[in-house]
């Protein structure tokens, strides 16, 4: 993990900190956007259109990933963690990556 020991470096941790909270910010969002839509499918609110379905577990992935990254390079290497405590759906898990590394599915 990081040591920020010099005064200088405190500035790199307070950015370090904010990113990695934005990144949990927009892994959280995505994922809401997504169980809200399934839940709209499931109280037929509206249709299932698996393209758009698709597009939000894409979203979902990329900022699964991003979080994941930004957390090891702060040394914390416990993706488990994050998929319990996020709750992170398996399509998810299993298209996480950068925009485009998806399934082709």
């Amino acid at each position: 993990m990081p040591k920020f020991d010099n005064p200088l470096d405190l500035p790199f941790a307070g950015e370090a900190a904010a990113s990695l909270g934005l990144a949990g910010r927009k892994l959280k969002k995505t994922l809401d956007a997504l169980r809200q839509y399934d839940a709209d499918v499931s109280s037929s609110a509206h249709p299932s259109d698996e393209a758009a379905r698709k597009q939000l577990v894409m979203g979902a992935a990329e900022a699964y990933w991003g979080y994941v990254v930004q957390r090891e390079q702060l040394g914390l290497l416990d993706p488990e963690y994050i998929a319990k405590e996020y709750d992170i759906p398996s399509d998810v898990k299993l298209a996480m990556g950068p925009k485009g590394r998806g399934p082709t599915a």
